[in-house]
């Protein structure tokens, strides 16, 4: 494409967004309200399963060992259990510090301990993560088998519940999404559609004039490339602040909860944004100016 054109078009695309500026207004508010809600809902679904993963990692299998095992024999255990695949991370707890662990739980009624007087009924323990939820149930199987354990535990009822919950979460998140990107595409597409269908005339004259399809269709895809990156621009912004004052109120009461990091997480969810919101422009107007080219 010659430098002159290419200056011709980027003219063209300035001057048409001058002339019709309420038109041009109304698509890039229509673009970066559609992508903000886009966003802000993204955001939602991405920290949702950001939640779930950390609950299903916290799933743990508690390994009791028997009283009579000797501490060679319970080096071998914690070696046998080293050697299972799938294994994440392996804790030894003895009874003086599993005791101390109950006495903190009770807080206030930590009393009801003192009738123990100097005995410690508690077992020497393992606290077992595994590297993939799913493995929990198998991998506690396992070592309840070994020699010297008593019994492992992980809590079978609720880590059930706790996995039906989280892929639910994950469904949920991925139908809303998809509902919700369907819709954006269809709202944006059709506001530009009435850009180029409010300039109907003017491209009608060009091709009398004997203008080519390319020569008419370019400015139009341009314009709605420029509508869809400031729109997906104004949108990226306003979720930038949206989500730090999100991440500032929630980590006020709730430190642990688990978000997304801010940074680099809200940089790539600006360029996905503002690509996405040239990408449906695009889209938008090729689409719209099939129409009126068959003059």
């Amino acid at each position: 494409m010659k430098i002159r054109t290419s200056e011709y078009f980027v003219r063209e695309v300035i001057i048409s967004m001058i002339r019709n500026r309420w038109m041009t207004f109304a698509s890039i508010g229509t673009v970066a309200v559609s992508l903000f809600i886009l966003g802000m809902f993204l955001m939602i679904v991405l920290n949702m399963t950001r939640l779930a993963s950390e609950l299903e990692s916290q799933v743990q299998i508690a390994v009791y060992l028997n009283d009579a095992l000797t501490e060679e024999g319970r080096a071998e255990v914690e070696q046998m259990m080293r050697d299972m695949n799938g294994i994440a991370k392996i804790e030894y707890i003895p009874r003086e510090q599993a005791k101390k662990r109950l006495e903190e739980r009770l807080g206030d009624q930590k009393y009801i301990l003192e009738a123990l007087g100097d005995s410690n009924p508690l077992p020497n323990s393992y606290d077992v993560t595994v590297k993939k939820p799913e493995q929990v149930q198998s991998t506690a199987e396992a070592i309840a088998d070994l020699y010297g354990v008593d019994e492992a535990k992980y809590g079978q009822d609720v880590a059930s519940h706790l996995f039906d919950m989280t892929r639910l979460l994950r469904l949920f998140g991925f139908i809303l999404m998809i509902l919700l990107t369907g819709a954006t595409i269809f709202i944006i597409s059709n506001t530009i559609r009435l850009t180029v269908f409010a300039r109907r005339k003017e491209i009608a004259i060009m091709k009398y004039v004997g203008a080519t399809d390319w020569f008419i269709r370019i400015p139009f895809i341009l314009e709605g490339m420029a509508l869809g990156f400031i729109g997906g621009g104004f949108a990226a912004i306003s979720l930038r602040s949206f989500y730090s004052a999100m991440v500032a109120k929630i980590y006020s009461t709730l430190t642990f909860f688990p978000l997304m990091p801010q940074y680099p997480f809200v940089n790539y969810l600006t360029v996905a944004l503002i690509i996405s919101g040239m990408i449906i422009g695009t889209i938008g107007s090729t689409i719209s100016l099939k129409r009126f080219l068959e003059v």
